[in-house]
């Protein structure tokens, strides 16, 4: 039985009204680019992740309280379901043709931290003077490129700050300090980068929001990584939750205006 079946507990609005949706639904509601199917995925696999991609980005808008274009930044965004993904990973982005791909069978989970890494990528263009095609706000940030003034900017760096920098703005946060351990301990560099640590944060505060969704988001409190430190605990979280509710709060906002 495909991992599509079992329960994936979620307590948000009824978005579907019990109907099902397909693919094509899920593209014209959100305005992504692309929907990519495996040609190993069944119909019915299909209509299963169709109603739980719908679910989870319809939870994502209401948590982030944004419209919809933000969830597909703008069109710039594809999927794909069961293809195009990593052989190391169950959920990935793939930054050089901006497409966020879930496997069929374990994907489920990883759409929050993966849609961050998607928003790190396009929003890099829109904070930084001239960044990289494959560069990311959240390392370009470390990096003290040269930014572009606007309000909106002002409140991603402060999410930045937050998940990077202690209090007193110079030394490495804790997160990033367990994070740093953590790859020494492992011998590598994955959990340190600047891209992954924001990813991290960010479904961390999801999955401590009232609305909950398991397919969106889990795996931040029970997981081998929670319990190595590699997530923002509460006290950790709380300054970050009022961050990223006003950036994408104002976000929405602007979004809003300029499509009215």
């Amino acid at each position: 039985m495909s991992r599509l079946h079992k329960p994936y507990f979620r307590n948000g609005d009824n978005h579907r009204a019990g109907a099902d949706v397909s693919f094509s639904d899920v593209r014209k509601v959100f305005g992504f680019r692309s929907i990519e199917i495996g040609r190993w995925v069944t119909k019915e696999e299909q209509q299963l992740a169709a109603n739980l991609f719908f679910d989870a980005l319809c939870d994502l808008a209401d948590i982030l309280q944004v419209p919809t274009p933000v969830i597909s930044l703008n069109g710039n965004l594809s999927l794909a379901f069961g293809k195009g993904g990593n052989k190391y990973a169950s959920a990935h982005y793939n930054a050089s043709i901006r497409q966020l791909a879930l496997a069929k069978n374990a994907g489920g989970g990883a759409l929050a931290h993966e849609w961050f890494h998607a928003f790190d990528h396009y929003i890099a263009s829109k904070a930084f003077v001239q960044p990289k095609r494959l560069d990311f706000a959240s390392s370009l940030w470390l990096a003290e490129a040269r930014a572009r003034e606007h309000p909106l900017n002002e409140r991603l760096f402060s999410i930045f700050e937050s998940m990077f920098l202690a209090e007193d703005l110079v030394s490495m946060s804790p997160l990033m300090q367990r994070s740093v351990h953590i790859d020494k301990a492992m011998g590598g560099y994955y959990f340190a980068q600047p891209p992954e640590v924001a990813a991290r944060a960010f479904e961390a505060v999801l999955q401590n929001h009232t609305i909950k969704n398991q397919f969106l988001v889990s795996g931040t409190k029970q997981s081998n990584e929670a319990q190595l430190g590699a997530y923002p605990d509460k006290a950790e979280q709380q300054a970050l939750n009022q961050r990223l509710g006003d950036y994408f709060s104002l976000l929405g906002r602007a979004v809003d205006a300029k499509h009215a």
